[in-house]
């Protein structure tokens, strides 16, 4: 029965920190900045007000690389607006097939 107990605790702390990712206000930083924060955190999830109505805020999530993704997906790059620069290169994950081979309709 301890081997069970101690087996599951060792497999709940070991999946913990997959669940805690870091949270950033994009505008708050310059462009350096986040590109070394997701480097230095490999994923977090940054905030920025929407363009078309600044008083919205979107988020997304931002890898260092692909093996960030989880299976089937890749890093491509993407921008981000931060303190000093509207368009910030940085990498989101993508699906590695933007379709499913069922879905596909040929038209003439």
């Amino acid at each position: 029965m301890k081997k069970i107990v101690l087996l599951s605790l060792a497999i709940i702390s070991a999946s913990t920190p997959a669940l805690a990712i870091s949270r950033y206000n994009s505008m708050s930083m310059t462009c350096a900045e986040a590109r070394a924060t997701i480097n230095r955190e490999r994923a977090v999830i940054m905030r920025y007000p929407a363009k078309r109505t600044p008083k919205m805020t979107l988020y997304d999530r931002y890898v260092a690389d692909s093996r960030s993704c989880d299976v089937g997906f890749y890093a491509d790059q993407d921008y981000l607006p931060t303190k000093d620069r509207a368009s910030c290169p940085v990498y989101i994950c993508r699906p590695a097939t933007d379709f499913d081979d069922d879905t596909l309709i040929f038209r003439r």
